[in-house]
């Protein structure tokens, strides 16, 4: 993946306005030298002359602090401004920068806080910085996505003071801002770049010049007694008055659908990640490798409604888009509407095309619909479907049980999981490919899978 420093959200700044009415408060040195007046009170049990004492003194300090707010900058002559120097990828550590900028005549002391979303970060970020007079100053904060999708920035408040710190002045900027978070693609990238190098481009190589293989034309020859009736070019055995067949190569543009199902079966969590973003994982991963091949890649990302529709195509500029796509498919409560994928994909999609359908089955007694869906589906096009499966469920199945308790359960994973051989099986012999792995070697399978399909020319 290039060119990723183009996703990475935008700079947007601010200045501050005062919060509140008034917008100003006391400082903590305002409260210690009232604490200080205080010292009057002892001699004012034997004469009442001491409690005017302390009334002046209190005086002095409201002056104090009201000469300390005239030195304070207004908040319009401070300015905010968030910067991100990376594309913000899900589970991937990354930072949010804030530069402060102060238009006054003095040095302050400010104290930031910003309405991050719970998805980026479990507390709300705070600063403390120095921001000299006529200069700007930095703070950073950590964040870690923890969720796909769009992630919405609210105001950033501030509390600032001069060096007395007697009076205090609070502002807020308005720093709201939509931000995107991408799939994982540095794992994509890690994951299938030996399978890119090793076999991909290997094979391209070996079936580029290699006649005979394939269903893409690639040239006219005179006929030899080894080919089909059908390869033979009327047209041209016409004009030569010769049989003449046709020659036929490796497709190398062929197209490749991503269909993701987002509903609640795919909401399953697995070491911290749902099974739809073990699906989005191995969507790029796949989408990354064709492309790279010269295959075309469209995406189709349903639950009860079409979430995310995206035609074939390749390039950097068509990624970008399968990314902006996968991140915005977000798993729903209710379960997805499977025939209305179909048809959709079968409207959009009328030539043969190699379908990777990622899904998971629900534990029912009769076929499920996305498995009647896919049988149909098979009947145009080459079907991969992939089932995310439980790991926990075949090792269940593995172990010997010491109690009823555990002998009850592991009878129930058996029904399961020999109930869903028993669809992939006949979903074989429908003509689809199948494949059930655990989350963690999804996105390796996958890739293999389709691979394993252009080898053998089977789109």
């Amino acid at each position: 993946m290039t060119e990723t420093a183009q996703l990475a959200p935008v700079t947007i700044d601010a200045r501050g306005k005062a919060k509140g009415r008034l917008g100003v408060a006391f400082g903590r040195r305002f409260f210690l030298l009232l604490l200080v007046g205080l010292a009057w009170i002892g001699p004012a049990w034997t004469d009442a002359k001491y409690l005017l004492g302390m009334v002046l003194w209190d005086f002095l300090v409201l002056v104090l602090w009201s000469m300390d707010l005239k030195r304070l900058p207004r908040p319009e002559e401070v300015e905010v401004r968030r910067l991100w120097k990376s594309t913000l990828q899900l589970r991937e550590p990354a930072e949010a920068t804030l530069e402060f900028l102060n238009r006054g005549k003095l040095d302050i002391l400010l104290r930031a806080q910003e309405e991050a979303p719970v998805g980026l970060r479990k507390e709300i970020p705070e600063m403390d910085v120095r921001v000299p007079a006529g200069a700007t100053q930095s703070a950073s904060y950590s964040i870690c996505p923890r969720e796909r999708g769009d992630m919405h920035f609210g105001n950033t408040y501030l509390r600032y003071q001069t060096a007395w710190q007697i009076a205090e002045r609070w502002a807020v900027a308005s720093l709201k801002q939509t931000i995107r978070i991408y799939p994982n693609f540095q794992e994509s990238k890690k994951d299938t770049i030996y399978l890119i190098r090793s076999r991909q481009i290997a094979l391209e190589k070996r079936y580029k010049h290699q006649p005979g293989q394939g269903r893409e034309f690639e040239s006219l020859r005179e006929y030899r007694e080894s080919d089909e009736w059908r390869d033979i070019c009327w047209s041209a055995t016409a004009r030569r008055a010769k049989l003449i067949s046709k020659s036929y190569q490796i497709e190398r543009s062929q197209t490749v659908w991503l269909v993701l199902d987002a509903g609640r079966l795919l909401r399953t969590r697995v070491k911290g990640l749902s099974k739809l973003d073990y699906a989005v994982g191995a969507a790029l991963c796949l989408a990354q490798v064709a492309l790279y091949s010269g295959d075309r890649v469209a995406l189709l990302g349903y639950g009860r409604r079409i979430l995310q529709r995206l035609p074939p195509g390749r390039g950097s500029r068509h990624l970008h888009a399968l990314l902006d796509g996968l991140a915005l498919v977000r798993a729903e409560e209710l379960e997805a509407d499977h025939r209305r994928a179909t048809e959709t994909l079968a409207v959009l999609q009328k030539r043969r095309s190699l379908v990777v359908w990622m899904t998971d089955l629900a534990e029912t007694a009769t076929i499920p619909e996305v498995i009647e869906s896919a049988m149909h589906m098979a009947e145009r096009h080459l079907v991969l479907f992939t089932v995310i499966g439980q790991p926990e469920l075949r090792a269940m199945v593995k172990e010997r049980p010491d109690n009823v308790r555990e002998m009850f359960r592991q009878t129930a994973a058996m029904e399961i999981v020999q109930r869903r051989d028993l669809l992939l099986r006949t979903l074989r012999q429908h003509g689809a490919l199948t494949l059930e792995v655990e989350p963690a070697k999804l996105s390796t399978a996958v890739v293999n899978q389709y691979l394993m399909a252009k080898d053998r020319s089977l789109i």
